[in-house]
């Protein structure tokens, strides 16, 4: 009974403590409790069991005799593994993970296959690992999970649900090291496959709800583009099945809407395709009606994903049509309508509601076009959904049921020039369904087509093309359009009027077309009002408004009559245009309009406020400069930059092209970045003028135009039409390939091809190189993040690369300019590929020009602190010291000055500068072997014995991999640096073994197949000799990637792993600072002896830290200082790791040590020397008494004699070797840690 009620009282808490708890001592406590009701449970020997669910399913907690061993042995590895997950080193807890495999060993019946143990203890595993600090150590975890789950046979448990919401997003966003761009993501592949097995197990009942958290969870929390698209392709991969509902089709839209609208493009746009077949596979249709359909499907952008002629279209078309009679019908429809009729009558009355004119409010804004792309997407779904219909029966039906669709709008249409009082909002609607219309049909996809239904549409929109071009011209032009609202609307217009224009050229252009009578009135119009002066007074806001409406009309006009020419022959006599646009002032800005009169004066503050007017202002002079682009290619070619004093009149931005592009540069300036396309376009008339006559100007414009267009370089889809109209004007090339390597291995061929002979090329490469250089080290002087493959990592390996590439032409004058430069490089915190870039253009310079040795010698002259691992660039330079010296006729003085070099940096306290040094002194020796120098002999045995001695100490743990590995690393065992010199290997092979990222690769085949550069001929073209392009990529100094390599098979059972005491965490550190020590230290449960430890004699920070690390962690009472101030010191802090502030520390000075140990003794306290003394006693036999004070002494002087006699006893350490003292943090910590021993017998009664 005691058991019974122990469980049901604790078994409860033990997952909300191990799991849910947010600080360590609480998850410290449900551990504790967790382990004593173990404990108590195999003592009692009784059988017991808490239920968790009322009786159904595994139970919580359970004990049985017949079982003990299993249990005790399940618990034991359970325990372990949650106090492991407390610490974040990976290197502790990842050889404790293949225990959590056998939990779930133990946790499964092998006879009935279900759970003995609650899956709850195993979520709480998962838990702590996917909230860790380490990121490591949640990828692990997750990987874990998702690896068991797809290999054992689990059975289902919805506890398991959980997982998929904890999943961090990071985890699925990164590409494996040896995976290929373009690659899937691991884990990303293995929840895709979880889900699916997950889904397929779960209940009927209970699959709808976890689908719904699923969505929901991709909605709470803060997603990036590529973990979403994992998620969303997982979704689905889901098996077919009734489980969303309105609330599911809620959460897609909330996904669509608000999770991913930052997201990069063309990830979304793949995300919205995976949710749209997501939804087609796991919607129930009897639950939602064509409405939650419709308003699902009006969150999928069709310039993204959802654009007709696609096969998700198709497949969404299919899917219509296959479950039209199962949509729920809406309560006011009943239950009419035929299967034919449904879809039909949904969109029929969808359009009527559309057209039917809203309430009218003077100011009404334009609509935000949502509802109308919702009511043109179902229109055409429903036409596409008949035209299936109908494929053997006729199209007659099609063409009917779009002219049944499009009656009302038609109707509406035709109105706009007889009905003068049509409201407004009506207006908006029927002009944004139309145009929505022409956009929603056309078919995306490659090899597109128009087809039946786009014919038919447009011949039907076209019927009314009078009347809304009569509409247009009357709006446009007759002062209607007065205030900041109607400039949406006068972009509305123009966007129509330019797709009527297109679909009458289209159908056929003739003269006399409605569409073609308004373009020159118009034109006329907006000409006029340009023209007119405000005589004067302050620029009223109708008037600025006509203005921008006048001003982005004529840019229109000009883009029509420029792209179709037929405008031009038939309709417009093009003369006044030009000379207007010719005399058109550049950048005119509109001043701020004043109110018109009292009764315009609150909706003039309300349209006219400084938000908004800066945009305004930016879009007049945006359509300025459409106006002057299409001037300028009208007149191409244009006259020469020498006749610029012939001025006409008529033609000044022509005639001036220097005065145009300053104008343009300063356009630039003022124009938001998405804005600039036609001043690029102007620029590309303009450049080719100036070349010869203002080279500077022409250059200012290239570099301000390309720092505008790098700050698009997030925004994809303004990029590449800004980038392809840059890449017009400073080049003039009709080829714009986007492949970055395309435009460096033009480069790189070019540079091939200069002659190191030819006096002008010289001067071309050396300037390069020192202007690389000098790049290279404003680089290593940013403060930018510089990590392997960032932004600053690819500079760099681009820079060496080119030097290498022309160091053939470099004499020896020029790299006595430079020799410095390169050396200095060699001494910067540099990445792999950088390090051997400028290791082996180092080692070509010394085989070619041996006169630079000296230098080189000289950079290994720098004391170890300030050099630190840097060294390791030119220690590396040495190991090829045989190639070196290949060309140096006496070879002895510089072997025997490389020899020293390695020994001399062989002693260093670093660890990898010693096997770099090893390295270096086992390769320079075997040279002097082999070339039989005399003049070493005297150092065969200290050499030899030093190598010797190097395989010895290095023959165990991670010392003996790290040996093995840089001996066998590629840079040492196979590059060769001159049979390896070629573009393979510069460009492709090195990159490739150094871990830069696949993007910057660069094949031989690359630079063979592009022609338009004749390849060279000579050693850089020609393949490796070496077998160096046949390794894999693998850096001794990094982990090896996955879980391939041999010692990453687990741990067996039996195997002992680490198990450290963890640090608490900040959370409760902070929280518990303001209590007193003592407190602090009974509420965390410490045990604190009666011991004090006296170092106020000890001067070294080290010591001092060490030795109150030793004293927390085995509860000494108090430690004693000279200077309390001595824990603000870095080595101190280094090696107390935050012991300080669970331990009580006293200041006490020197001086005043004999009072204070006087008053220690008058207090019962024992007064013990770490000293030895002619009458010292061996700590062996030395009994502590339990209030005892151990007083240790100073580093070099030890206790003075003065506090000798104050002391009741010393005890010394017995020795065993031939130096005479221990270190004094060693020696306190040997005493502190019998003491405790000692005490702890004590308590156990065993003898000491």
């Amino acid at each position: 009974e005691y058991i019974s009620d122990m469980c049901q009282c604790l078994c409860g808490r033990f997952p909300t403590g191990l799991g849910r708890a947010e600080d360590a001592l609480t998850r410290k406590r449900a551990r504790y409790l967790l382990q004593r009701a173990v404990e108590v449970s195999a003592e009692l020997g009784a059988d017991c069991t808490c239920d968790a669910n009322g009786g159904t399913g595994p139970s919580l907690f359970w004990w049985s005799e017949k079982k003990k061993d299993e249990l005790l042995k399940f618990w034991e590895n359970y325990i372990l593994i949650m106090e492991t997950l407390e610490g974040n080193q990976i290197h502790v807890i990842k050889p404790v993970l293949p225990k959590l495999n056998n939990l779930f060993e133990y946790a499964v019946s092998e006879e009935n296959g279900c759970w003995l143990f609650h899956p709850s203890w195993h979520m709480c595993v998962y838990k702590r690992m996917f909230e860790s600090e380490n990121k490591i150590l949640t990828k692990e975890g997750v990987l874990h999970f998702l690896e068991l789950y797809e290999s054992e046979c689990l059975p289902f448990s919805p506890d398991f649900s959980e997982v998929t919401h904890l999943l961090p997003p990071l985890c699925l966003a990164r590409r494996g090291t040896r995976q290929l761009v373009g690659s899937g993501s691991p884990l990303g592949l293995k929840l895709q496959k979880f889900l699916v097995t997950y889904v397929s197990l779960l209940p009927e009942e209970i699959k709808s709800g976890f689908l719904l958290r699923f969505l929901q969870k991709m909605t709470s929390r803060h997603w990036c583009a590529v973990p979403v698209l994992f998620l969303s392709r997982a979704l689905a991969s889901v098996p077919r099945c009734k489980a969303l509902g309105v609330e599911g089709l809620l959460a897609l839209r909330d996904v669509l809407r608000c999770t991913m609208v930052t997201h990069q493009v063309l990830l979304r746009g793949a995300a919205q395709c995976y949710l749209l077949q997501a939804a087609l596979r796991l919607v129930d249709v009897e639950q939602v009606s064509l409405g939650d359909v419709s308003a699902l499907l009006v969150s999928l952008r069709q310039e993204e994903s959802l654009g007709r002629g696609t096969m998700l279209w198709a497949e969404l078309c299919d899917w219509l049509r296959g479950n039209e009679r199962y949509f729920r019908q809406p309560s006011a429809s009943g239950s009419q309508g035929l299967q034919e009729a449904s879809l039909t009558t949904y969109v029929k009355n969808l359009i009527q509601e559309y057209v039917r004119s809203p309430a009218w409010e003077e100011g009404s804004l334009v609509p935000d076009g949502l509802e109308a792309r919702l009511t043109a997407t179902m229109v055409l779904l429903a036409v596409d959904v008949e035209a299936k219909k109908a494929q053997n029966s006729g199209k007659q039906r099609t063409q009917n049921v779009l002219g049944l669709f499009l009656d009302p709008l038609l109707g509406a249409l035709v109105k706009f020039s007889t009905n003068a009082y049509v409201p407004v909002p009506k207006t908006d609607r029927c002009l944004q369904l139309l145009l929505t219309l022409l956009h929603t049909c056309m078919l995306r996809g490659s090899g597109a087509q128009e087809d039946e239904v786009s014919i038919l549409l447009q011949s039907l929109l076209m019927s009314a093309s009078e009347s809304v071009s009569e509409f247009i011209l009357r709006r446009l032009t007759m002062d209607e359009l007065r205030t900041v609202s109607d400039l949406d609307r006068c972009h509305l217009y123009l966007m129509v009027l330019t797709e009527l224009i297109h679909l009458q050229l289209k159908l056929g252009w003739k003269a006399g077309a409605p569409i073609c009578r308004v373009i020159s009135p118009l034109k006329n119009a907006c000409i006029r009002h340009l023209q007119e002066t405000d005589s004067g007074q302050e620029p009223t806001l109708a008037r600025q408004i006509q203005r921008v409406t006048s001003m982005a009309t004529l840019a229109r006009v000009c883009e029509a009559i420029d792209l179709q020419p037929a405008l031009q022959r038939e309709s417009l006599n093009t003369g006044p245009l030009e000379r207007f646009l010719s005399t058109l002032p550049l950048n005119q800005t509109l001043q701020k309009p004043c109110a018109e009169d009292p009764e315009s004066s609150s909706f003039f503050e309300e349209s006219s406020s400084c938000q908004g007017w800066g945009k305004i202002v930016a879009q007049y002079v945006h359509d300025q400069w459409v106006c002057l682009s299409f001037l300028l290619r009208r007149c191409h070619p244009l006259e020469p930059a020498a006749e610029e004093d012939k001025l006409e009149p008529s033609l000044p931005s022509v005639r001036t092209p220097a005065q145009t592009l300053c104008a343009a540069l300063d356009a630039l300036s003022i124009l938001p970045s998405d804005r600039v396309s036609p001043v690029f376009c102007c620029m590309k008339a303009l450049v080719p003028q100036l070349l010869t006559s203002s080279e500077s100007l022409c250059v200012e414009s290239f570099d301000v135009a390309w720092r505008v267009l790098t700050s698009l370089s997030n925004t994809q889809l303004t990029f590449w039409p800004n980038l392809r109209a840059f890449v017009h004007s400073p080049f003039h090339v009709f080829s714009t390939k986007r492949e970055d390597c395309y435009v460096r291995v033009c480069a790189i061929k070019f540079l091939c091809l200069l002659d190191g002979s030819n006096t002008a090329h010289k001067s071309f490469m050396e300037d390069l190189a020192i202007k690389l250089l000098d790049k290279d080290k404003q680089v290593n002087q940013s403060r930018a993040r510089y990590y392997q493959n960032s932004l600053q990592h690819r500079v760099k390996n681009r820079i060496w690369q080119v030097l290498l590439t022309l160091f053939p032409r470099f004499d020896q004058n020029f790299l006595n300019e430079i020799i410095d430069k390169i050396f200095q490089a060699g001494f910067a915190n540099n990445q792999a590929s950088i390090k051997y870039f400028i290791e082996w253009i180092i080692i070509l310079i010394l085989y070619k020009f041996p006169q630079f040795l000296p230098k080189f010698w000289d950079c290994f002259s720098y004391g170890e602190e300030k050099l630190k691992t840097s060294i390791c660039t030119f220690l590396s330079v040495l190991s090829h010291l045989d190639i070196i010296i290949q060309n140096i006729p006496e070879k002895r003085q510089v072997l025997k000055q490389a020899l020293l070099v390695a020994l001399q940096w062989g002693l260093s306290h670093n660890f990898s500068i010693r096997l770099y040094a090893l390295v270096a002194l086992k390769k320079v020796w075997a040279v002097c072997k082999a070339l039989y120098m005399e003049e070493c002999d005297a150092w065969t045995a200290l050499i030899e014995c030093s190598l010797s001695q190097a395989e010895s100490v290095h023959g165990t743990g991670n010392a003996k991999k790290n040996w093995q590995r840089i001996q066998d690393h590629f840079f040492f065992a196979t590059f060769h640096p001159l049979e390896d010199y070629c573009l393979e290997t510069i460009f492709y092979t090195l990159p490739r073994l150094s871990g830069v990222i696949e993007e910057e690769w660069i094949t031989l085949g690359r630079f063979s197949s592009f022609t338009d550069i004749p390849s060279g001929s000579g050693p850089l073209w020609c393949f490796s000799r070496t077998l160096l392009c046949e390794l894999n990529p693998g850096d001794w100094s990094q982990q090896d990637a996955g879980t391939g390599s041999g010692e990453a098979d687990g741990p067996s059972e039996q195997a002992d792993v680490q198990k450290k005491i963890i640090p608490w965490g900040h959370d409760l550190l902070d929280a518990d600072l303001e209590l007193a020590l003592q407190d602090r230290a009974a509420k965390l449960g410490k045990s604190i002896s009666r011991l004090i430890v006296v170092a106020s004699l000890i001067d070294k920070p080290t010591n001092l830290g060490g030795l109150c690390r030793t004293c927390e962690v085995f509860g000494a009472s108090v430690l004693v200082v000279s200077n309390l101030h001595c824990v603000h010191d870095k080595q101190f802090q280094h090696l107390s790791v935050s012991a300080e502030q669970w331990l009580p520390l006293v200041e006490v000075k020197p001086h005043q040590l004999p009072g204070y140990l006087q008053q220690k003794r008058a207090a019962g306290y024992t007064v013990i020397g770490v000293e030895q003394t002619a009458h010292s006693s061996d700590l062996v036999q030395f009994c502590f008494p339990e209030k005892s004070l151990l007083l240790l002494g100073n580093e070099r002087e030890g206790i003075p004699a003065n506090l000798l006699r104050q002391l009741d006893v010393c005890v010394e350490i017995p020795q065993q070797g031939v130096i005479r003292s221990l270190n004094v943090h060693v020696s306190g910590a040997l005493l502190i840690w019998e003491y405790t021993r000692q005490q702890l017998l004590r308590r156990a009664g065993a003898p000491s």
